[in-house]
């Protein structure tokens, strides 16, 4: 008997608009759960787009997002990211003046049974926050404020997670290590990923799928992560590297 696979993020014909300027014109994808799928593209094609429009951040004007197969459009943000979605924006959105742990904590949601992500388990996975723990969280430095940005995403103890652009100025030293999290997260925990990442030798190493985005949206490939490592002029044809 065929396996039968559960699409965990569905987009069909989604059509979104910064006011006037139509962003995203006719946008279909999904993720079935357990995948880690990225949306590769050059800049300003409408990949971050994508993710706000999923989580209700830039409401979709046309079109349909499901979550778990329920439909999500029209939805306020607070409202689908109790669906147990977790969104860690490019702009990181640390709050100064609250230290590590209060920004952790603003974020804490837990779920019944006591299990889950707490403080304890996610200092084991980011050691440097607790040892930074009462510091004020805007004052850390790029890569550590991108692990604290990741680790509150988990305080919501979310089953799919939606990242922006994770490497985004982070040295060569700390993309390795933001990128062992997030493989290990993926491995041990079955969290669901989708990415936005303009470097693809990170996204190789950490999706399956991959969606080749033109302008407005448009998806103009979708490649496995095989098919990209041995036809690299499909990347450079898509991202211009």
């Amino acid at each position: 008997m065929e396996k039968k696979t559960e699409n965990i993020i569905e987009l069909n014909d989604v059509h979104t608009y910064y006011g006037r300027s139509h962003i995203i014109q006719g946008l279909s994808l999904f993720v079935e759960k357990g995948e880690a799928v990225s949306i590769l593209g050059r800049n300003g094609v409408g990949k971050t787009t994508t993710l706000r429009s999923i989580m209700g951040l830039t409401p979709p004007r046309g079109g349909r997002v499901k979550i778990e197969e329920e439909e999500v459009t029209g939805w306020p943000a607070h409202k689908i990211a109790g669906k147990g979605i977790a969104y860690v924006p490019a702009e990181r959105n640390i709050f100064p003046g609250l230290s590590v742990e209060e920004n952790l904590k603003l974020a804490e949601r837990g779920i019944p049974g006591g299990e889950g992500w707490t403080f304890e388990r996610v200092y084991e996975y980011f050691p440097v926050l607790r040892e930074r723990r009462k510091q004020d969280g805007a004052t850390l430095s790029g890569g550590e404020q991108q692990m604290l940005a990741v680790a509150r995403g988990l305080m919501g103890n979310p089953r799919i997670m939606l990242l922006d652009e994770p490497s985004q100025g982070l040295s060569p030293i700390m993309v390795i290590a933001v990128r062992d999290i997030i493989k290990t997260l993926l491995r041990e925990h079955g969290l669901t990923l989708l990415l936005v990442e303009q470097n693809f030798r990170l996204t190789l190493k950490l999706a399956t799928r991959h969606y080749l985005m033109g302008s407005k949206g448009k998806i103009e490939h979708l490649a496995s992560t095989q098919e990209l490592i041995a036809n690299e002029e499909i990347i450079r044809r898509h991202l211009a590297v």
